[in-house]
């Protein structure tokens, strides 16, 4: 791409570019500092790679626009394919099992699928609550990702991680979370440094291969009990293309499955996290919430059809993603030559980076309020007015995410039930601090917890209505 006349920060350097002054383990948020002294386009260079970054609504609009922009798989991403090969979401736009996959899992994610699913989102959250019942303080972050891993596994496997029955992690989640930091910091051109932050090839290696033995075991046990299911396994191994007749071949299940294992967690544990923060650091939204909650579902828990009754709730969490959407971005690619914005040429082939907190805090879309915490942002008639291109946390286009509805409803599920249950007392000194691997979390973030005391509060078995 022609880089003329794109800002970029003062004091390049000849070699380096951009790289002093820059921490290898908060690429991100050292992108969006830059990006709020630069405005909506701008470029990094780090060891001979320039990087070009649109976050302006009206530039994103364009490179979201089908027609002329495709997503373009590469850095961060690309890297991933070590893990999850041609998978839903490291697949490039050319290889034939992206549609072949995305066509057969399309059933996994109907309101029929979806309501199957509500009762294990039930029953992995009230064991959260079980071990929160246990303590007066909880690691929200780990919590959070204990919850949305053993939701994922039991709703789309039929497998169980036992994420609250053991202390340390499950051995898969440690070689995965290895794993995703190894792919993550193959970026850093200093080979001394990515070698210190990123481990060894050899234990990546040990990791994946770790990653792979677990989920031939899951695939293995299901085409054992002769029966595949309706779940996202399921459907993996048993369905047909709708035109074609034909089915996955057996390492491309492996690949998808490796990919909505870590996607389908990784994001909605973080987005849980940031709602949980962003609530108790606003008691007024905080007593909002839960007035709600206690208005819909009283005192036992939730069916099916009583999570999307939770509007404000939701609300909380689209405007917690709004500010910190926990997979920070996606890059898009020139199909044909094309100028963008009436100024930047861009070769076929050409790609360009949205990073998505600075795009979900354009004051042209959002507002001159744009870094305060509103839920009510997300009321029907404010999302009337805004630009349908400014909020994108689960990406754009015919590869945006398949599993948000999965997502969205755990999600809400999931907030309404620690809001019904507990009180929460923050750490007055904590200051937000952002972990970044591929995706976003609180880092650090503690939270006091005591079950209420009033009406609501204590879900009785006899009330219970999964």
């Amino acid at each position: 791409m022609d880089t003329t006349g794109i800002p970029h920060r003062p004091g390049r350097l000849p070699v380096l570019g951009d790289l002093i002054g820059s921490n290898p383990r908060t690429p991100l948020q050292d992108t969006v500092r830059l990006g709020r002294q630069l405005g909506p386009i701008f470029t990094r260079r780090l060891v001979g790679i320039e990087l070009v970054f649109a976050s302006g609504i009206d530039l994103v609009t364009e490179l979201n626009d089908e027609k002329r922009f495709t997503k373009h798989v590469g850095l961060g991403v690309k890297n991933l394919r070590a893990v999850a090969g041609d998978g839903l979401f490291t697949a490039y736009g050319t290889e034939p099992n992206w549609r072949f996959a995305h066509d057969i899992l399309m059933p996994a994610f109907t309101g029929e699928a979806m309501r199957g699913y509500h009762p294990i989102m039930v029953e992995v959250a009230r064991e959260l609550v079980a071990s929160w019942d246990a303590k007066d303080s909880a690691d929200v972050s780990a919590d959070m990702t204990r919850l949305t891993l053993e939701t994922i596994g039991r709703a789309g496997f039929g497998y169980s991680f036992g994420s609250f029955e053991r202390e340390e992690p499950h051995a898969f989640v440690t070689a995965m979370t290895r794993a995703l930091r190894f792919a993550q910091m193959q970026g850093i051109k200093l080979p001394f440094v990515r070698r210190a932050l990123a481990g060894s090839v050899r234990q990546n290696q040990a990791d994946i291969a770790l990653m792979n033995t677990v989920v031939d075991e899951v695939i293995d046990a299901r085409r054992h009990d002769g029966e595949p299911g309706r779940d996202i396994l399921g459907l993996m191994l048993s369905q047909s293309h709708p035109e074609t007749g034909a089915k996955l071949d057996p390492v491309n299940v492996r690949n998808q499955a490796i990919t909505f294992v870590v996607a389908g967690h990784e994001t909605t544990s973080g987005a849980l996290s940031f709602a949980l923060y962003y609530l108790t650091r606003h008691p007024e939204l905080l007593a909002r919430a839960r007035a709600e909650v206690d208005a819909v579902w009283g005192d036992r828990e939730p069916a099916f059809a009583d999570v999307m009754k939770l509007r404000y709730v939701r609300r909380v969490l689209d405007e917690s993603m709004r500010l910190w959407p926990t997979a920070p971005g996606y890059s898009r690619q020139a199909r044909e030559d094309t100028v963008l914005g009436g100024r930047y040429r861009m070769r076929k082939g050409d790609w360009v980076l949205v990073p998505l907190p600075l795009l979900h805090r354009d004051p042209a879309a959002w507002g001159p309020d744009a870094e305060t915490f509103d839920p009510d942002r997300f009321e029907p008639a404010a999302v009337k007015k805004r630009p349908a291109q400014a909020y994108k946390p689960f990406g754009t286009g015919e590869r945006a995410c398949i599993g948000r509805q999965f997502a969205l409803h755990e999600a809400v599920l999931a907030l309404g039930m620690v809001l019904q249950r507990y009180d929460f007392t923050p750490d007055p000194a904590y200051r937000l601090k952002i972990a970044e691997s591929l995706t976003l979390k609180p880092e650090g973030f503690r939270l006091g917890i005591r079950p209420r005391a009033t009406t609501g509060a204590r879900p009785t078995a006899a009330s219970r209505t999964a």
